[in-house]
């Protein structure tokens, strides 16, 4: 990477809905790069409960005035999405042991097939470790009140 070259993180995810936790690691990633791009990757294993625009809208909402955050979506490989935007670096978040190992394999793939990307790891704050999408989707699913999961700026009701 060259001295003038903007470094650039893609924080991929799902973002099903967009979490305290998913928040907490962009905003501590804030002084480790130029630009992060925050991308709702479209999983074929996974049913969106939010739609793509509703998504885009809350992380939009979360982040405004926040220049250096971009909101985007793709299809396809996550490495392929970093090069089509001049992305060096992959951003992602760790709560336990078990997403460890399975972010560990996903990130010695992706050097393997783009070796010029750097998958960069944060730990979550001890206090973001239990939130978790899935888990405050269900929350949300069945009527319950997920809002201490949520960032502030978030009223689910907005996006429904």
């Amino acid at each position: 990477m060259k001295n003038n070259e903007k470094k650039i993180a893609v924080f991929p995810g799902s973002f099903d809905p967009f979490t305290r936790g998913h928040e907490s690691i962009v905003n501590r990633a804030l002084s480790l790069f130029d630009e992060i791009v925050i991308a709702i990757g479209a999983n074929a294993l996974k049913d969106g409960f939010f739609t793509l625009e509703n998504r885009k809208q809350m992380i939009r909402d979360v982040f405004k005035g926040i220049d250096m955050v971009k909101v985007s979506h793709y299809e396809g490989l996550t490495v392929d999405f970093c090069r089509k935007n001049n992305a060096l670096f992959l951003l992602r978040g760790i709560r336990t042991a078990a997403d460890f190992e399975y972010e560990r394999a996903i990130a010695q793939l992706n050097k393997a097939m783009a070796p010029e990307i750097e998958s960069v790891m944060l730990l979550t704050t001890p206090e973001m470790t239990p939130i978790n999408s899935t888990i405050v989707r269900d929350i949300i699913r069945n009527g319950g009140d997920a809002s201490k999961f949520l960032p502030s700026s978030i009223n689910i009701n907005n996006y429904r």
